[in-house]
């Protein structure tokens, strides 16, 4: 296995940031990790942004695992796939957990979305905090599998030799995405990582942030207008428009530092 654990210390501080304890892997244990995550790490695309338009080489743009949680824990920042399952990744395996990253497509769109597959045994389950996926999916090549979460039930259908589709109700788009269950080593993927802040990166012409926040699932979007907090329960979605400084809003409502999201909405033109 390739991909590195945190350190000790940092594993510690992240545990006491997530509110959860050590214990031995399982899938309990990854489902309160998942819980845990989604509501104290945003997914979101304001970090980023503001990272590429002050970072000249898109070669040091990457937020590594340290650099990643580091900002979780004192900005309130998050990422978009490729760096949060890198991230949560490093963080498992520093738990004891087994297993490897996947890069998989969403739709006609290949090699778009990370994925983390662990192994318990002898028997394998998907792990997604770059959707995220709110509860630990099981993945047999034989049948149908369901699980079902706070905000949705997850389907999980095979779809050929190593693939998967990943389905979820309460959703406008209720495929999620193809897995495609092959393990992807650590320099590889993290070229990836690099390449997702390139001419091609996805999200950077966008400031999204989705967070769990008192049970709800809250968003924003900056490519809708108007400026709205979006807030989604029971698959009923309510719009509140922004009717102040927008920064201080997003900063407000998502816990996030106000420096980091005012600059990425200026690198947008906001």
């Amino acid at each position: 296995m390739s991909i590195p654990p945190l350190t000790p210390d940092l594993t510690r501080e992240v545990l006491i940031f997530l509110g959860v304890d050590v214990e031995q892997p399982s899938v309990a244990h990854l489902n309160k990790l998942m819980t845990a995550y989604t509501e104290a790490v945003p997914w979101e695309s304001f970090s980023r942004i503001a990272r590429r338009a002050r970072v000249t080489n898109t070669a040091d743009c990457p937020r590594w695992p340290e650099i990643f949680w580091r900002e979780a824990m004192d900005l309130g920042g998050g990422s978009t796939c490729f760096e949060s399952n890198y991230a949560f990744f490093s963080l498992l395996r520093a738990l004891g957990y087994d297993g490897y990253l996947t890069i998989n497509n969403m739709g006609e769109t290949v090699g778009c979305h990370s994925a983390i597959v662990i192994k318990l045994d002898d028997e394998s389950w998907l792990v997604d905090a770059g959707l995220p996926i709110y509860v630990a999916l099981p993945l047999d090549p034989s049948a149908v599998t369901q699980r079902s979460s706070r905000f949705h039930t997850y389907t999980v259908r095979p779809g050929g030799v190593n693939r998967y589709q990943i389905e979820r109700d309460f959703h406008p788009k209720p495929v999620a995405f193809t897995l495609l269950d092959l393990p992807v080593e650590n320099d590889p993927y993290r070229q990836r990582m690099t390449d997702d802040y390139g001419e091609n990166g996805i999200f950077l012409d966008m400031a999204i942030v989705v967070k769990v926040i008192d049970g709800q699932v809250r968003r924003f979007n900056s490519s809708e207008s108007p400026p709205q907090i979006q807030v989604f329960e029971n698959g009923e979605r309510t719009d509140y428009e922004i009717t102040v400084d927008i920064a201080e809003a997003i900063s407000r409502q998502f816990s996030m530092d106000e420096d980091v999201v005012r600059a990425a909405l200026e690198a947008l033109g906001k």
